[in-house]
């Protein structure tokens, strides 16, 4: 952790030492030895903590903290004293400082308290900025983000919208799939024709058949009446085969056809009916890896694989975090008829932490939560699900100081691509991707860990 400490301190010795000390802990330390040239230079130093002793020659450091509070409420300032009273810490919170250190110091007390002045430094920034931000963010149709995976992703869609080419939306699921679909769809020539949308994975293999194709009255039991099918009833607009993945291999064929010579032939049917659409479709599975085992056709593949969007998981996302709970807060707000109207500091800290497996849905199904629970004006921890509330990062070690617990390369590599592959979901051609191994390479090694 590293950041801007302003350190105001009329003895010049305790100066020198505080530079030094910080200095090794990677903080960058500029200081005054008058209260008031000190306050009058928070402003010019890009300052993110103020370090004030409480007694100086030209003013008191309660002083100091008041005139921060009350000009740049975002700087916390944390008072240093040699009288360690209780009355003096009292004075100190109540004037709004963020903590109270005693004298003499303790260099890695104190560094514990400005580290976690500078994440309440850093955190107060980004929630300024979003709360700006929505207000006026970025987006693409219903999507919203700050963060460049977006960025970039907005632009991807811009520029692919108006395609005729096919397009196949991966990533996780919750990560928003089919509101990207949507939202190519309403940016697209085809935007005043229907948007017709399925969900692959929801229905058996018969069904599906007559779904997308249609049946003439009588072609099985349940067919009383004719069914055109949705690649008719989406004539002119667009069709998007949500979890196209998990299309029955002995349907795929079918499928194929139709996207191969543009029409249909119903269920039952003996002629064939032409049709004008733009195929979207989505999946949250690793289709190349379904290629190589048999469950996917190739050709099938590379049809609906004209064009690639890959959308980025929540934890990837950064402040988007913030930005979107905010949003969801709002929106839950007004539809539960509670006075809520943001998130607490804690709160978003927890947000922030939080790896969010279930992406944007999981996120908004805990915002809806904690609204409906939370008896506050904002959001706090306690008001966010359990699993969010107590949360901790489980980081990737290799080994540690003793030289008995350290382990061969072979070990470390077996770890790290285990947790890649975690991380991405189990997805094979994402994490030989972000390994920069060929794929083959990457299946031969996960074959030879678990014959081990």
């Amino acid at each position: 952790m590293s950041g801007n400490i302003l350190v105001i301190e009329d003895d010049q010795d305790m100066c020198d030492l505080l530079t030094a000390g910080l200095s090794r802990r990677d903080f960058s330390v500029t200081t005054f030895i008058s209260g008031k040239e000190g306050l009058a230079a928070v402003d010019l130093h890009a300052t993110d903590v103020v370090l004030a002793d409480i007694n100086l020659p030209d003013m008191n450091g309660l002083d100091i903290c008041n005139a921060i509070v009350e000009n740049l409420p975002d700087i916390p300032v944390i008072i240093m004293t040699a009288f360690g009273s209780m009355d003096t810490a009292i004075a100190a919170i109540r004037a709004g400082a963020y903590d109270f250190v005693t004298k003499p110091l303790d260099l890695d007390i104190l560094a514990m308290s400005l580290e976690r002045a500078v994440r309440y430094r850093n955190l107060q920034q980004t929630v300024k900025k979003l709360s700006n931000a929505v207000k006026q963010p970025l987006h693409f149709d219903n999507l919203l983000g700050e963060s460049q995976a977006m960025e970039e992703l907005f632009s991807q869609l811009s520029r692919i919208a108006d395609s005729e080419a096919s397009l196949l939306i991966t990533g996780e699921s919750g990560s928003g799939k089919e509101l990207t679909a949507r939202a190519v769809h309403t940016h697209s020539r085809r935007k005043d024709h229907p948007l017709v949308t399925i969900n692959c994975a929801a229905m058996p293999a018969q069904l599906l058949e007559s779904e997308l194709f249609g049946h003439k009255k009588g072609a099985f039991t349940d067919a009383r009446e004719h069914n055109k099918g949705l690649f008719l009833e989406a004539d002119g607009g667009t069709l998007f085969l949500d979890e196209v993945g998990e299309i029955p291999i002995d349907l795929q064929p079918k499928l194929l056809r139709a996207l191969e010579e543009r029409c249909v032939r119903p269920v039952g049917g003996t002629t064939e009916r032409p049709f004008n659409v733009r195929i979207i479709a989505a999946t949250n599975r690793d289709l190349e890896t379904a290629v190589e085992d048999g469950l996917f056709r190739e050709d099938l593949f590379y049809r609906l694989n004209v064009i690639q969007i890959e959308m980025p998981p929540l934890r990837s996302r950064g402040a988007d975090i913030l930005l979107l709970a905010r949003k969801f807060v709002e929106n839950f707000a007004t539809r539960q008829n509670k006075p809520v109207t943001g998130i607490s500091d804690g709160a978003a800290e927890k947000l922030l932490d939080y790896s969010w497996p279930g992406n944007v849905r999981e996120l908004r199904n805990a915002i809806e939560h904690a609204v409906a629970l939370t008896h506050f004006d904002k959001i706090v921890p306690e008001d966010l699900p359990e699993k969010i509330r107590v949360f901790r990062n489980d980081y990737f070690l290799v080994g540690d100081q003793d030289p008995m617990e350290l382990i061969s390369m072979e070990e470390m590599e077996r770890r790290y691509i285990m947790h890649v592959l975690k991380t991405t979901g189990g997805n094979r051609t994402l994490t030989a991707r972000i390994l920069q191994v060929d794929r083959k390479t990457l299946y031969r090694k996960l074959q030879r860990y678990e014959e081990q």
